[in-house]
């Protein structure tokens, strides 16, 4: 157990579970007067603040260390991915429960692994310091670039297509296996 608390302090997670509780708490505080409306964007963008908040945490303070250490760090990271996934969208999940509705409930989840994925996908590629690069910018492509028509604008612009569309739903899930998978036998670049 004492490994478990060392691993969460190094990665910051007490800091992240807070910056993540902040913005839940702001978007309950902000709630929109209009029941029943929903919010795809701005659930997107709730979710990739919540992933973002709790990307820091994939790496550590020293990553020499930690590609030296004696034990198998590919379970680790991979089980640190799937629960900032695990986190960041029971978080929207738990305001909506309270009365703002923004998304339904598949969308979140949807949204939710493949923001963790790109954000994996960047710790591995950028390091953990700039993890937040593919979601915020894939999230600002969505929200800013009108989509283009067909297979490709679904691929594109899945954060705010629906759930029940082939392509939309393959996307995000696929980046959270190879994003997943990449940072967990890699880890985070130096």
């Amino acid at each position: 157990m004492r490994w478990l608390v060392l691993y969460a302090r190094s990665r910051q997670v007490p800091l992240s579970a807070a910056a993540v509780a902040l913005v839940t708490v702001a978007l309950w505080a902000l709630d929109d007067p209009e029941p029943g409306v929903m919010y795809l964007g701005t659930a997107a963008l709730v979710l990739a603040v919540n992933v973002v908040a709790a990307s820091i945490g994939l790496g550590g303070q020293d990553i020499v260390l930690e590609r030296t250490a004696a034990i198998r760090w590919a379970p680790r990271r991979a089980a640190h991915v799937l629960l900032i996934g695990a986190v960041a969208g029971p978080a929207l999940l738990a305001v909506q429960a309270g009365g703002v509705t923004l998304a339904p409930a598949g969308f979140v989840v949807r949204d939710g692994a493949g923001l963790v994925g790109l954000a994996a996908l960047g710790a591995a590629l950028f390091g953990a310091q700039l993890a937040w690069v593919l979601p915020t910018g894939w999230l600002a492509v969505t929200l800013l670039v009108p989509p283009p028509g067909g297979a490709v604008g679904e691929v594109l612009h899945w954060m705010v297509f629906s759930p029940g569309t082939d392509l939309s739903t393959g996307m995000p899930w696929a980046l959270l296996v190879i994003g997943t998978a990449v940072y967990a036998v890699a880890g985070p670049r130096r």
